[in-house]
């Protein structure tokens, strides 16, 4: 059996090279493969479900470049590999229209699932940024039920212009943050795992690809956190027959 693991590929049209490298990476990689996660960030930006009703009448490309990447999800799930998305900090708004056009169930954060014989704890990443204080305060309300209701109701174009807006604050505002503050708490990380009884948990979110050794109540633990999509290069970690999880670099053609 074999399952990959992905996350941050910040899809959008203006990154056309990450979006043929994702589908050339589906269609050869991906192929034939057990499972897939998808581990938040997928998009750059998601603004609704309705996206997917303007394919012909979105100038942006968002809508087309939406509808594309669910049918080749979709083919890859009818072929027989089980997806599976996760929610970011990006796409938080990605909800059951989406993953039913993708053929993709939507998956908790956290969550432990099993592959192989062993428990691993995945998760977006972001709620492991607990120094964070501004952006903690900002995930808390955009996971609440009812600011997404409230958003979901306002037409699309503002919901763009919002979408734009908050991605502008996010930048400005982590051009002023120390670099420690928008990584992962180590006190949370070891919480958080020996929360769910596991040793490996395996995240996204800081576009830090690494694999880091730890302890988690006394016992060897794994932490490995999947990089973001780029130009060129994209990562993934593999788990083949129950063995090891393993982070790699791989090429987009």
């Amino acid at each position: 059996m074999t399952s990959l693991l992905i996350s941050d590929l910040h899809l959008h049209p203006g990154a056309p090279e990450i979006t043929e490298g994702f589908l050339n990476w589906l269609d050869t990689r991906a192929r034939g493969c057990d499972a897939l996660y998808i581990l938040g960030d997928f998009f750059e930006a998601w603004i609704g479900d309705d996206l997917l009703e303007l394919v012909d009448h979105d100038p942006s490309g968002n809508a087309a470049m939406a509808a594309r990447i669910a049918e080749a999800l979709k083919e890859l799930a009818d072929a027989g590999t089980a997806i599976y998305l996760m929610h970011g900090n990006r796409d938080f708004l990605l909800g059951e229209r989406f993953a039913e056009a993708a053929g993709a169930r939507l998956l908790p954060d956290p969550s432990v699932v099993t592959l192989g014989d062993r428990p691993l704890l995945l998760m977006h990443g972001d709620s492991l940024c607990t120094r964070d204080e501004a952006y903690q305060t900002f995930r808390a309300q955009a996971r609440n039920p009812l600011w997404q209701e409230q958003v979901l109701s306002m037409p699309i174009q503002e919901r763009i212009a919002l979408a734009k807006q908050l991605r502008d604050q996010s930048g400005e505002a982590n051009s002023n943050k120390a670099e420690d503050i928008m990584d992962v708490t180590p006190d949370e990380v070891v919480h958080v795992m020996a929360e769910h009884g596991v040793d490996t948990l395996i995240h996204g979110h800081t576009h830090r690809p690494a694999v880091h050794d730890l302890e988690v109540n006394g016992q060897p633990a794994k932490r490995l956190v999947s990089g973001d999509w780029q130009p060129g290069k994209g990562w993934e970690i593999v788990i083949e027959d129950g063995g090891e999880p393993r982070l790699r670099e791989i090429p987009l053609a």
